[in-house]
């Protein structure tokens, strides 16, 4: 049975960001998975690296409990607003703070770019913005793709990675709201099937040397 922990970044629960949510953890469930939800508004803990990678930064217990969910899962689930062509300041804390070298990622001799330790997951990234997609794409050049996506989750190893972008969310009316409800429950259903056929995770990494 895959599993996949839905990462929610949107401080309000009951928004439309709240609803995509739910309707991935029914599809993903559908689809013969087991799924787990981190509201990370609701976490405690220091968003500073107080010291950059200079020095560790002991976890507090909150991030223990998601370092700990990630590395059970097969699959990650991402859902938050894009807010100033980028995501919420609790999901850039949560990424800063965890994704730290020798745990997300690591530098070895002779390798340019380092090696990825989240690899053999995948991930889906599901934002919501008022934007139209022609400003995003043609005049912001996909901010939300190429830094979260490409320079922190691929960064880390995670692919697939596959991503849903809501434009125009402002004059959504219900009616389409509800029917791309209806379409993330069907992206999370297959994205079930698809976590099911990947290799395992390597061991638990915090224990890595």
């Amino acid at each position: 049975m895959p599993r996949a922990l839905l990462l929610f970044g949107h401080p309000e629960p009951e928004s439309f960001n709240g609803r995509l949510a739910s309707h991935y953890a029914r599809g993903f469930t559908a689809g013969g998975g087991e799924l787990e939800r981190i509201d990370l508004a609701s976490l405690r803990f220091d968003p500073v690296l107080r010291h950059g990678y200079r020095a560790a930064q002991a976890l507090e217990p909150d991030l223990v409990r998601v370092r700990e969910a990630i590395e059970r899962a097969d699959h990650l689930a991402w859902v938050f607003p894009t807010w100033w062509a980028s995501p919420p300041a609790i999901v850039r804390a949560l990424v800063d703070r965890l994704f730290v070298p020798n745990w997300a990622f690591r530098y070895e001799p002779g390798r340019a770019l380092p090696r990825g330790l989240l690899a053999a997951r995948s991930a889906r990234v599901i934002t919501t913005m008022d934007s139209p997609r022609w400003w995003y794409t043609l005049v912001l050049r996909r901010p939300i793709h190429r830094s979260f996506g490409s320079a922190t989750l691929a960064f880390c190893g995670l692919r697939p990675l596959a991503f849903t972008t809501l434009h125009g969310v402002r004059e959504l009316s219900e009616a389409r709201r509800a029917r791309w409800c209806e379409r993330v429950e069907a992206l999370a259903h297959a994205d079930a099937r698809k976590a099911a056929a990947l290799p395992a995770p390597a061991q638990p990494l915090a224990t890595r040397s």
